[in-house]
């Protein structure tokens, strides 16, 4: 059976990298392995979410967090902010919490998660780049753990591709949220923010 970057334990041979994200004025590095997503490069969609999100302020959670490229680069730009990523894939999370401290982000930490099952409710704000390929049922779970675990008024933004099912989870996420709306579309990627009452 093929290995994903949602694997819980990757086993793939070690290839480690170092690439830059810039936040800002500040050019940062991460490092990035084999069995985690997007380990060549700032993946398109996560670049927009970055580039479209507003300053943000309390508790966010990066959910499916993988190396930590939004969570880092968010904790950065929002110093103010307290970040949590978290991962069911422990190479990820692990590079998550290094990426972390070689950036500086002293206000940004790594755990690992299946979903939100880890994660403490009454966060302010969840971001996802969902894995796509782990299947409907399980990026559906993200969005409905996160209507959930958000605080009242609480904010969730989504990136995900219009012919990987944007107009359907934007739908789904109006049935299961007060609000949602697409906040920045480019390339084929949308970005949605659905808002709890």
């Amino acid at each position: 059976m093929a290995e994903h970057y949602y694997t819980n334990t990757p086993s793939s041979a070690h290839e480690e990298r170092h690439i830059q994200v810039r936040a800002g004025r500040r050019l940062l590095t991460f490092e990035t392995d084999a069995g985690t997503f997007s380990k060549t490069r700032l993946d398109p969609g996560s670049r927009l979410m970055l580039d479209s999100l507003p300053p943000l302020s309390g508790r966010l959670v990066d959910l499916g967090c993988g190396w930590g490229a939004l969570g880092v680069t968010l904790a950065i730009q929002n110093p103010g902010l307290a970040v949590e990523m978290v991962d069911v894939n422990e190479r990820a999370v692990g590079l998550a919490a290094k990426n972390a401290l070689a950036n500086g982000a002293a206000n940004a930490r790594a755990y690992w998660s299946d979903a939100l099952s880890s994660v403490e409710p009454g966060m302010d704000v969840c971001v996802t780049n969902p894995p796509i390929r782990a299947g409907k049922a399980v990026i559906y779970g993200f969005f409905s753990q996160a209507a959930q675990a958000l605080a009242p008024g609480g904010q969730l933004f989504v990136v995900i591709r219009k012919q990987q099912g944007a107009p359907s989870a934007l739908n789904y996420l109006r049935q299961i949220f007060a609000s949602a709306e697409v906040v920045a579309r480019d390339a084929g990627y949308w970005i949605l923010r659905a808002v709890r009452a």
